[in-house]
């Protein structure tokens, strides 16, 4: 016992000296930019949305769900390390992690059982039950990359690997959707060409794939200040390379995902360059981004037949009134998981502790 105490032990200071000091902050601004942009939909008067400056916040807001897979991405190979046979050990871990977020989108899709029976054995319930969203896309990514992980010990063959899916996942994308016309409506669901398929794993999984990447070539580099000008002359370069490929915004376009990512990297190279005291107001957020997400969208869109805010209110409010509603949600969700997390550190307090930045590495642990 005290031997696999040990073990565990290793591991764990193994992951918090190779904890991204960005990667909290990057999550938080994430689910402040989610929770805003979820709320001010379901609720902005359409009078509002056109007003110049929601017209550029919705255009800002398209790359919150590309900064969360590319973030899910490279917080998986960051957590590494250097240790050897690292991701072989934690692949029972990410397995599990990975069926925690298939089930969880799933369930937060859930038609409820009067639309089941309504609805009856049709495509159009399977399309409901099955439908895809950001939650299953980071847990198929998170499956298929720990098996590449695994399967791939030698760093050189670990970078084509990670490389070859974040590049390949997304110009394979318009092949496979022609391709997936005639497949069972869960498998269209998941490849993309399914109706109501939000985040398909075609391309979607290639902003996953991208940090990935990401995270392997700039793993040497100290984080702080040498990843975060990594990362921004690289985000710097994509972008830059959009100039000569232009950027088709179409659900299939890898220009597209190109694009996404060169805006991801940046952000994360900025939240890089900041001070540890700024990105530590954010770090809380980031570090319970997962149940935050969970907790806020059925309270906006409503869970099988209960009704949201977005059924309950509607889109009538004011930008101020829009607003005030999301810090409220956005703080009560907050309260709620911390208390969750609270609870469960109470009853397993070998578990808890913090990846908040400049935490000690006694403190830190695996976030969310």
């Amino acid at each position: 016992m005290l031997a696999s105490a040990l073990n565990g032990l290793g591991a764990s200071l193994s992951f918090r000296q190779t904890r991204h000091p960005a990667l909290d902050g990057a999550r938080g601004l994430a689910v402040v930019a989610m929770v805003m942009g979820h709320t001010l939909d379901a609720l902005l008067a359409p009078a509002l949305r056109d007003h110049p400056w929601v017209q550029r916040y919705w255009e800002l807001r398209g790359i919150t769900a590309p900064l969360f897979l590319l973030v899910s991405g490279w917080a998986v190979v960051m957590a590494l390390g250097t240790r050897p046979g690292a991701a072989k050990d934690s692949f029972g871990r990410r397995i599990r992690r990975a069926l925690l977020l298939l089930f969880l989108g799933y369930l937060l899709h859930w038609p409820g059982w009067g639309a089941v029976r309504d609805l009856g054995y049709s495509n159009a319930m399977l399309a409901k039950v099955f439908q895809f969203d950001a939650l299953q896309c980071i847990g198929a990514a998170l499956l298929v990359g720990a098996f590449a992980l695994v399967l791939t010990p030698n760093l050189g063959a670990r970078a084509l690997a990670l490389g070859g899916l974040a590049v390949g996942i997304p110009l394979a994308s318009a092949v496979l959707w022609k391709a997936g016309a005639l497949l069972p409506v869960p498998v269209q669901q998941f490849i993309g060409n399914g109706e109501g398929s939000r985040f398909p794993f075609f391309p979607w999984a290639g902003f996953f794939f991208a940090g990935a990447f990401a995270a392997h070539a700039l793993h040497l580099l100290k984080p702080g200040w040498p990843q975060g000008l990594a990362l921004i002359a690289l985000g710097g370069g994509l972008l830059a390379l959009t100039r000569w490929v232009p950027v088709e915004w179409t659900p299939t376009s890898p220009t597209m995902v190109m694009f996404r990512v060169a805006q991801g990297l940046l952000v994360l190279g900025a939240v890089n360059l900041l001070p540890r005291r700024l990105s530590g107001l954010l770090a809380p957020l980031g570090r319970l981004s997962l149940w935050l997400y969970v907790l806020h969208l059925p309270v906006v869109y409503g869970w099988a037949d209960i009704a949201g805010l977005a059924q309950r209110i509607g889109p009538r409010l004011g930008i101020a009134a829009a607003l005030g509603v999301s810090v409220a949600l956005l703080v009560g969700c907050y309260l709620v998981a911390r208390l969750g997390r609270w609870v469960r550190e109470q009853a397993q307090p070998w578990r808890s502790g913090s990846t908040t930045l400049g935490a000690s590495v006694g403190t830190a642990r695996l976030g969310q």
